[in-house]
């Protein structure tokens, strides 16, 4: 797929930056590229600490939900946390949990199975809670729609808090609010709060502070405590790594590896990560996606299970469970996805791609279409199940406002949400055919919308990469959603040799020139035969052979990210390949 590369180029006084920050000035232009352009702001970015996050009582109603549980605790009243399925529910129910256990409560978190009952609080839940002998019920992650559920909550004569960080409901221009007796969500139009863009566990910790204050008990230690169940959650729920998440990150990433939890030191030990440096990419792609597994294929009371327990050699048992359980989702997803690339050739022509794949389970859904929309920069809507009752779940591109589209086809569907990148969906199998021709028809996409957009920081020559300026640049850190590492590229470089890795053939190591003649090493992750079917394309049925050889040179243009690695006690440089282009 053809590619748009494109050089940012934000203004700043990236000189001035640089002198006040002691950095060099293409570090100073990275900063700017990611909004931080004078020298207060990135001393925040780079330097800030638990006293720089947002007071908590700047949340509307916060004061008032800690009023309420501070209540429960003088009455002795126990109290029932309503999770979510997903990792931010689970940690913040665990937040929940842990806190209050700890100022005296009898507490117990209830999660809703994902197949059988979907998203949030529902009125199951509230039975059980009732069941429990809870007198309140605090949600977590979820609530802000619930209205039903709360009201039937209400009804029960449980006092009900609700802590969530989704978009708040709508009807008629105006503003709907669950019926609880205190809603706390910083994305309620009506909320001061200065940073709206918090995971639902770090809402849980802003009220669980706030009830501490209240008490007269150590915030700080809390905080402290709590760091890395806010860490986790904020990088696997995708929040950008802006305002206060980068500080939440980074102190969230240094305690975790000391962390009390039990059943978290044991995940890390089983998945190999107790002695390693600990970025937000092992808990993006390793440690989330476990908790993840589990309401996935199961149910999050094994990941709660597995925070909860105290025993280390039965916390390792559940750890190896849900390690199991991820390598099975992985399984299924690599099964899905295969099956999803069939049937996006059939329909090649397609400008937004309905797949129906009835034997998907439908808990991944989201992670192939997710998948497709990445591989071929396309909206991409995956639908499960047979017959009147089919799920779904879609993925957008930014030219494509998803929910928007799928508001013009709402005589179709028999339910859905989302917003504009995402959105869940249930249809009879019937209209699957006509909602694909329907988008179709409707989409407006031209081909430039469908060509991917690469996003550098600089055309930067290899040579400019020193240890001292990539270990300034690894400095800016934590990365990840909204905060990405700089990402450079340099066209006229000539590849001179390259080697395939690897039994499954996923990675190839580069020799490269600079246009001083130095050599380089590269090295790429990916399938192989991507290389392979674009070598032949453009430089020759033989490119990939004779390259294998060292008998040709093959003028491209890379975009690559510069790293240190370490062997055998010597530091040199190698530079990560995202994408590459031929020089024509």
């Amino acid at each position: 797929m053809q590619e748009k590369w494109i050089i940012l180029n934000k203004k700043g006084d990236f000189d001035g930056m640089a002198r006040a920050l002691s950095i060099d000035p293409l570090t100073a232009r990275i900063l700017a590229n990611r909004d931080v352009r004078d020298a207060e702001t990135a001393r925040a970015y780079l330097k800030g600490t638990l006293a720089d996050l947002h007071d908590p009582a700047l949340l509307r109603d916060g004061e008032k939900a800690a009023e309420l549980l501070a209540e429960a605790l003088k009455a002795g009243r126990k109290i029932a946390v309503a999770s979510d399925y997903d990792v931010d529910g689970v940690f913040a129910g665990q937040i929940l949990k842990e806190s209050l256990e700890a100022l005296g409560a009898e507490v117990r978190v209830f999660a809703p199975d994902r197949v059988t009952e979907g998203y949030g609080i529902n009125r199951r839940i509230v039975h059980d809670a009732a069941a429990f002998g809870a007198g309140l019920i605090v949600t977590c992650d979820n609530g802000i729609a619930a209205e039903d559920a709360v009201a039937y909550a209400k009804e029960r004569g449980l006092t009900v808090v609700v802590t969530d960080h989704h978009e708040v409901p709508e009807k008629d221009g105006k503003t709907v609010l669950p019926p609880a007796d205190a809603v706390i969500d910083p994305k309620r139009p009506d909320c001061g709060y200065p940073y709206a863009g918090i995971c639902g566990a770090v809402v849980a910790l802003k009220l669980v502070q706030l009830l501490v204050r209240k008490l007269g008990r150590d915030e700080t230690a809390l905080l402290r405590e709590m760091m890395p169940y806010a860490a986790v959650a904020t990088v696997a729920d995708l929040m950008e790594l802006r305002g206060e998440n980068r500080v939440i990150v980074r102190e969230g990433l240094e305690r975790l590896p000391g962390c009390r939890n039990r059943g978290l030191q044991a995940l890390m030990r089983e998945l190999g990560l107790a002695d390693k440096k600990l970025t937000p990419y092992h808990i993006g792609f390793i440690i989330g996606p476990c908790f993840n597994a589990a309401g996935r294929l199961e149910t999050a009371d094994l990941a709660q299970e597995l925070l909860a327990e105290t025993d280390d050699d039965r916390a390792a048992g559940i750890a190896s469970r849900l390690i199991e359980l991820n390598r099975k989702r992985q399984n299924l997803t690599e099964e899905g996805a295969a099956a999803a690339d069939e049937l996006v050739r059939e329909k090649a022509a397609d400008r937004v791609l309905v797949l129906h794949l009835p034997d998907l389970h439908e808990s991944i859904a989201g992670i192939v279409a997710g998948r497709i929309k990445e591989k071929y920069n396309r909206p991409a809507l995956v639908v499960t199940g047979r017959g009147e009752n089919c799920k779904g779940s879609a993925r957008s591109i930014a030219a494509y406002p998803l929910y928007e589209k799928m508001m013009e086809c709402e005589d179709l569907f028999t339910r859905f949400g989302g917003h504009a990148l995402a959105a869940g969906f249930s249809l009879p199998e019937e209209n699957i055919d006509i909602l694909r021709k329907k988008l179709n028809e409707n989409s407006c996409l031209t081909d430039d919308d469908l060509c991917p957009i690469i996003k550098l920081d600089a055309a930067m020559p290899p040579e400019y990469a020193t240890a001292d300026r990539i270990r300034e640049w690894d400095s800016l850190g934590p990365f990840g959603n909204g905060f990405e590492r700089p990402l450079f590229g340099r066209s006229g470089l000539a590849v001179t040799r390259i080697t395939v890795l690897g039994q499954k053939r996923n990675a190839l190591r580069l020799r490269f020139e600079g246009e001083s003649g130095r050599t380089f090493e590269g090295i790429w992750f990916g399938d192989v035969t991507v290389w392979e079917n674009y070598l032949r394309e453009h430089f020759g049925e033989k490119a990939f052979t004779m390259l294998e050889r060292s008998q040709m040179k093959a003028k491209m243009a890379l975009a690559y990210q510069p790293m240190l690695h370490e062997y055998n006690g010597l530091t040199g440089i190698q530079f990560q390949i995202r994408h590459f282009q031929a020089v024509t």
